[in-house]
């Protein structure tokens, strides 16, 4: 089984390199197709790998080479491939397969192309390395790595000003965030004498709780910027101004879930602190609905996508944060394929629009779009949800948890938000492809994407119909590393109660939103309605006047301070210094140039001088050894 782990590991990385060596030329389609059949060799491989755990193997565990070892510290290349980490492969490169795919369509026109696919293969290797390694060294070296290709992919048309801030936002946010996780790395080592999982894990048993709450913290710390939970959340929708293949792929279905990955496999150290479980599965609940409330008004399709991806992973952090470990890598894995799916088909819109972005500019394309719209639906369904597609088993088994563990408020709080969710994934479906043909009024053309791309994403289509029907299969083979804790709410007629009235409230969110959004008539609101002017819809979106309150309180007062450390001391005290050391000396130059203008009078006259200095400490040394007794 080694072969396949290596051959799922390094296709991208020989994908992204083949790519590489074409990224100074323009367009050549070879740099997509050959990365992308790599792909499908990585999601093969990773497919072998799951039959074999399924079938009852032993985890696939490797080391190729020491990386590091000094003293006690030992970290070698090594990776795994258990019922955690072989979950993680399949959603990466399933996804990521069918993303390279659509790509080759979608950025068929841009002149960067070859680079878009050297950097696209690059990110799923670090992202692969960030879920096999077997220690914690390993998995930061490929939490960096996705950092930095999401750098390069969200800033991808850097010549956009926006879209240049936009990667460096995401990249700063994250590296503050990191420095809280290479704190915890260090905390495990310091404490455990290793950063290998089976010993750390082991070691934790022997720690006091202070110790491990204080690691479990700053690990979570990492984990909060890697997956953009509240305060660090902000560059999350900033990130849309990527191409919307890079937020099919990092934004809604691998970089950001790499947070709740880290919590799931650090699930022994987090079952021992349970008050930082429940900080965490609060803080997850705050952030579902503080996303889903933004979601409600934007005016930017790709951006509301984007903060129903916030929302979700607040839902998978309350399922970890409470212990439900195996839920949340269900609900992390079941989001991965429709919201992939809602993120290509934005795509598609874009494509036919123009890259508009308003759905208030769209609305009729049903009519031109019919498989995008099919696609787009059934993907919203899921995330609303419903029965029998893949949102609904996760999601329940989600308020099944929080119910059973008796946390009321986190329940109520998830299934509230999950109304929010069918409404604002609604209006936008009904904003898009229903109502009045508006974007007849800017002159627009629409068209549906090409064949190839929809067939592309079927997969992920088939996936979030089924996926939740797989739940027992996956229940049975994840749990031989998790917790096994089946959540049953044991009245049959609370559970069928509960279930029918989630499912009730969600479909009048749905009917509401299709009256509200349908019936809109061929006026486009410009944010002057009497609607749009109240205090809470100003409230929302802004933000909440977080960016506002970042940008007045953190980013201009720290570049002011920039600024004064550079005109006072950088200028006036260290640039000074320098410039006078080098004053000093060039003047000196200038002084003793003479000694060297070729003349033999100035020459003869100093070896003169120079005779009579050499007699001088010749006389001196000689009289120091001649007295040095009696000096002594």
């Amino acid at each position: 089984m080694e072969i396949y782990l290596y051959l799922a590991l390094f296709s991208p990385l020989v994908g992204s390199l083949f790519a590489a060596l074409f990224t100074t030329k323009s367009k050549t389609l070879v740099a997509g197709v050959v990365p992308s059949l790599l792909l499908f060799t990585s999601f093969v491989s990773s497919s072998i790998l799951l039959v074999h755990i399924l079938n009852g193997g032993a985890p696939v565990h490797v080391e190729m080479m020491t990386w590091m070892a000094t003293g006690d510290l030992y970290i070698p290349f090594g990776f795994v491939v258990d019922q955690v980490s072989v979950t993680m492969m399949m959603v990466v490169t399933i996804v990521s397969t069918v993303v390279h795919v659509y790509s080759i369509g979608y950025m068929d026109h841009d002149k960067s192309f070859n680079r878009f696919f050297a950097w696209l293969s690059a990110f799923v290797f670090s992202m692969l390395i960030l879920v096999m390694s077997d220690n914690y060294a390993g998995l930061f070296i490929g939490w960096e790595g996705v950092g930095l290709c999401s750098w390069g992919l969200i800033g991808f048309w850097f010549h956009k000003e926006s879209a240049s801030w936009a990667a460096n936002e995401a990249f700063i946010m994250n590296r503050i965030a990191d420095l809280g996780m290479l704190i915890g790395i260090f905390l495990v080592y310091w404490n455990t004498g290793s950063l290998q999982y089976d010993h750390v894990f082991e070691a934790f048993k022997g720690l006091d709780v202070d110790t491990l709450a204080l690691i479990g913290i700053f690990l979570f710390i990492g984990a909060m910027g890697k997956s953009a939970q509240f305060p660090l959340h902000t560059w999350l929708a900033d990130a849309m101004e990527g191409p919307t293949p890079v937020s099919a792929l990092i934004h809604a279905a691998t970089m950001v879930t790499a947070g709740v990955y880290l919590v799931v496999r650090s699930n022994e150290l987090y079952s021992l602190i349970p008050e930082i479980g429940l900080f965490i599965a609060s803080l997850g609940a705050f952030v579902a609905i503080f996303a889903a409330s933004m979601a409600l008004v934007n005016r930017d399709m790709k951006r509301i996508i984007a903060y129903s991806t916030l929302s979700q992973l607040g839902y998978m952090f309350a399922a970890a944060g409470l212990g439900a470990y195996w839920v949340a890598l269900f609900h992390l894995m079941a989001h991965a394929f429709f919201k992939a799916l809602l993120f290509l088909g934005a795509g598609n819109v874009m494509h036919a629009m123009h890259d508009e972005l308003d759905p208030f500019k769209m609305g009729g394309l049903g009519k031109t779009m019919k498989a995008t719209m099919v696609m787009m639906t059934l993907a919203s369904v899921a995330l609303a949800g419903l029965f029998p597609l893949a949102g609904f088993f996760s999601k329940d088994a989600i308020l099944e948890a929080a119910f059973v563990e008796h946390h009321y408020v986190i329940y109520s709080v998830l299934l509230f938000t999950a109304g929010l969710t069918a409404f604002y994934s609604f209006r936008l479906v009904a904003l898009i492809f229903h109502g009045e043909e508006r974007y007849t009024l800017f002159g627009i053309h629409p068209h549906e994407a090409y064949k190839f791309m929809l067939v592309a994403m079927s997969p992920l289509l088939l996936l979030a119909i089924i996926a939740g029907s797989l739940k027992m299969t996956y229940f049975e083979m994840v749990t031989a590393i998790l917790p096994d804790i089946e959540y049953h709410i044991h009245s049959h007629v609370t559970f069928w109660i509960m279930t029918i009235g989630t499912q009730l409230f969600v479909v009048i969110a749905i009917l509401y939103a299709y009256k509200k959004y349908t019936t809109i008539g061929m006026n486009v609101p410009d944010g002057t309605s009497e609607t749009e002017n109240t205090f809470m819809y100003k409230l929302l979106k802004n933000q909440y006047y977080i960016p506002y309150a970042y940008d007045e309180y953190i980013v201009k007062p720290y570049t002011k301070l920039s600024a004064l450390f550079w005109t006072e001391i950088d200028q006036k005290v260290v640039d000074a210094t320098v410039d006078g050391i080098a004053g000093v000396i060039y003047d000196s130059g200038e002084q003793t140039r003479d000694m060297q203008d070729g003349n033999l009078s100035t020459m003869l006259r100093w070896m003169v001088i120079g005779t009579i200095a050499l007699l001088i400490l010749a006389v001196m040394f000689g009289l120091t050894a001649r007295y040095a007794h009696v000096l002594g």
